[in-house]
C-alpha cells in the first residue's frame, strides 16, 4: 500500500470467474463452479446478481454452509449498502474492523472505498498501522471511539456512548453495532480460514 498526495494506491479487485481472484486457500478447498450443489449455485448467484456483484474471499467459504451463506450474505448486504450510516461512516468502522482483526483480504477491498467514501488518506494509514488517526469530522470521532473501544475493551464507555447518541441516533448506533458485528465475522472467516488477498497484491499486515 503507497500513501501519496492524499490517496491511498490499491489495485481494484476485477474478477470474472469463481476460482480467478484466490485459486487456492490454505484451509479450505475451493470447488469449481460446476461441480457446486444446485443450493450453492442459487446462493452464489444471489450473490453475484445483488449489489456486490461478485463471489469472493470469505463468501467463498461460507459456500460450504450454503444456508449461512445465504442469511450471512444477505445480512452483509444491508450492513454494507442499506444503513443509516453513510458510506463515509460505515466504511471507517469497517477498516477499524479489518485492522483491528488484521484481516488483508477485508482491508484490501475496503480500504480504497473508504478513501472514495471521504476518509483522509492520513487517517486510513493510521488506521492500518495500529495508531490513533487525526479526523476532523466529529461523526468520524464518534465511529472511531465507539468501535475501537468495543473492539479492544469489549464494552463502551456512558460518555462515548452519549457523544454517539447525540451525533449519530439511536438507530444509527444499532446499525453501527449491527454492522461491526458482521464484519466480525467476515474477519473471523478471513482468519480461520486463512483466506488471502488475491494474487500479485501486497499482504497490508505483513
Amino acid at each position: 500500500m503507497l500513501v501519496g498526495s492524499g490517496t491511498v494506491l490499491i489495485q481494484p479487485l476485477r474478477i470474472s470467474n469463481f476460482l480467478e481472484a484466490n485459486d487456492t486457500m490454505p484451509r479450505i478447498p475451493l470447488i469449481p463452479f460446476d461441480d457446486l450443489s444446485d443450493e450453492q449455485k442459487r446462493v452464489y448467484n444471489a450473490i453475484k446478481s445483488g449489489p456486490r456483484g461478485v463471489v469472493q474471499g470469505p463468501l467463498k467459504v461460507w459456500l460450504e454452509s450454503p444456508e449461512l451463506a445465504d442469511k450471512s450474505q444477505a445480512l452483509g448486504a444491508f450492513c454494507r449498502y442499506d444503513t443509516t450510516l453513510p458510506p463515509r461512516l460505515s466504511e471507517l468502522a469497517i477498516i477499524i474492523t479489518g485492522a483491528h482483526w488484521k484481516a488483508g483480504f477485508e482491508w484490501h477491498v475496503h480500504a480504497p472505498i473508504a478513501l472514495e467514501a471521504g476518509i483522509d488518506a492520513e487517517a486510513v494509514e493510521a488506521i492500518r498501522g495500529g495508531r490513533e488517526p487525526v479526523l476532523a469530522k466529529q461523526d468520524e470521532q464518534v465511529v472511531y471511539a465507539f468501535t475501537t473501544q468495543l473492539l479492544r475493551n469489549r464494552e463502551v464507555s456512558d460518555a462515548t456512548y452519549a457523544k454517539a447518541l447525540e451525533v449519530l441516533s439511536y438507530r444509527s448506533v444499532v446499525d453501527l453495532v449491527g454492522l461491526l458485528g458482521y464484519y466480525g465475522l467476515i474477519s473471523m472467516t478471513i482468519k480461520a480460514f486463512e483466506v488471502p488477498v488475491p494474487k500479485g497484491s501486497e499482504e497490508p499486515f505483513a
